[in-house]
């Protein structure tokens, strides 16, 4: 007891009374969990409008005519990168029966697909440079033709985001 008639508080009590958290307002788990479905909602919306390809919700990496124009170049097209990863899981697949000969099929296919799609990116990558640097004068160049390779390589429905163009639609 000390002079006032009543127990020394511990120091943790006194310390934890005159604390205020200076980052954040007390907020009760209802405000949390209204809080939290609000950025969900956001997260959501956010999210449809980069699949849709709204200038305003795209990385950068993605922004501009430019880009718009490579991506709808190489939606309109098919190529068989598109179909890579399917055939590297087949390709797997194929590499697990115990005949020789059909892992050896197997992997010459491989290095096959593998091949045609660096000779194939090579070309498109060429062929994109060459396409905006006369539709966009003035317009840089550098890493479209790397950009528009990757993105054929992506299955079509995994493309983000999504494809505005249908395959054999003109640009």
């Amino acid at each position: 007891m000390d002079k006032k008639g009543k127990a020394t508080p511990k120091r943790k009590d006194a310390v934890a009374k005159n604390k205020v958290n200076s980052i954040t307002s007390p907020v009760s788990k209802a405000d949390r969990s209204k809080n939290r479905q609000a950025l969900r909602a956001a997260r959501v919306g956010a999210r449809a409008a980069y699949m849709r390809g709204e200038e305003s919700a795209l990385p950068a990496r993605d922004r501009g005519p430019v880009k718009r124009f490579v991506r709808d170049y190489i939606d309109s097209h098919r190529s068989l990168g598109e179909y890579f990863l399917p055939l590297m899981i087949a390709i797997l697949v194929l590499t697990l029966i115990p005949s020789v000969e059909i892992r050896f099929f197997a992997i010459i296919l491989m290095y096959s697909v593998m091949g045609y799609s660096a000779i194939y990116g090579i070309f498109v990558g060429r062929k994109i440079k060459k396409i905006v640097s006369e539709k966009f004068p003035g317009e840089s160049t550098k890493g479209l033709g790397f950009y528009g390779w990757l993105r054929s390589t992506q299955m079509r429905r995994l493309r983000a985001p999504a494809p505005q163009k249908k395959l054999g639609e003109s640009i």
